[in-house]
């Protein structure tokens, strides 16, 4: 699946390689790091894409030094477009460079697209102390009833492992991370330009959401999980 991002298959389908909501996860993510407590000196995304989300971190946390890891030279591309002398842009496998550590490593929307996901996540583990992830949790009652949504996100977006709430902390764990503490994220509630369908469930997803967010994340699905872990 790995080729997909090099040969230029996954640009083709993705034009922007989804800078739009960039700035909303590294808001999601700045949040995450405030309520922590987290002053990383140095942040490290794994599968970074185009770098817009370390750029608008940059932002953020302007004393941090921010270092970007992905394979895909077309997503490199785009990003020289942009660069900035507040992001190191690294055009190369994160184990090139096992020797090095970092205080925080990004794994945002990742991890979904390994093939060897328990071989990832335990190679992963010594390069940082704290790591942060954002699992999107594309089973649900509604989206395995439907099997369209599933089958889009393998053909378009390459996601080839599937995950609710529990399957993805339990794989965290099964790979000897510990859980400091995790939330939902509701992309299809507050991104603008969702499809049809994400427009329709919006009310439904969000009054439910209010009285059980488990329920809701199980049954109606439209959320993702981000997950700070040690």
């Amino acid at each position: 699946m790995a080729s997909m991002y090099t040969s230029g298959d996954y640009l083709a389908s993705n034009s922007t390689w989804h800078d739009n909501d960039a700035p909303w996860k590294a808001r999601k993510i700045s949040e995450l790091m405030t309520d922590q407590a987290l002053k990383p000196d140095t942040i490290c995304e794994v599968g970074c894409g185009t770098g817009q989300i370390l750029l608008d971190l940059a932002q953020r946390f302007p004393s941090g030094k921010f270092i970007g890891y992905d394979i895909s030279p077309q997503a490199f591309e785009i990003w020289r477009r942009k660069q900035t002398d507040k992001m190191e842009y690294r055009l190369r496998d994160i184990f090139a460079d096992a020797e090095e550590r970092f205080d925080l490593m990004l794994v945002i929307d990742v991890i979904e697209h390994i093939e060897d996901i328990f071989g990832f996540l335990r190679k992963l583990k010594p390069l940082s102390p704290v790591k942060i992830f954002h699992i999107p949790l594309d089973l649900s009652v509604q989206s395995v009833m439907r099997m369209r949504p599933i089958t889009n996100l393998r053909k378009s977006v390459g996601h080839i492992h599937y995950f609710t709430t529990e399957l993805a902390l339990s794989i965290l764990r099964d790979c000897g991370y510990e859980i400091v503490a995790h939330r939902y994220t509701a992309s299809r509630l507050e991104l603008p330009n969702q499809a049809w369908s994400s427009q329709v469930m919006k009310f439904p997803r969000r009054a439910l959401f209010n009285l059980n967010p488990g329920l809701t994340v199980r049954v109606l699905g439209g959320y993702s999980l981000l997950v700070l872990a040690r």
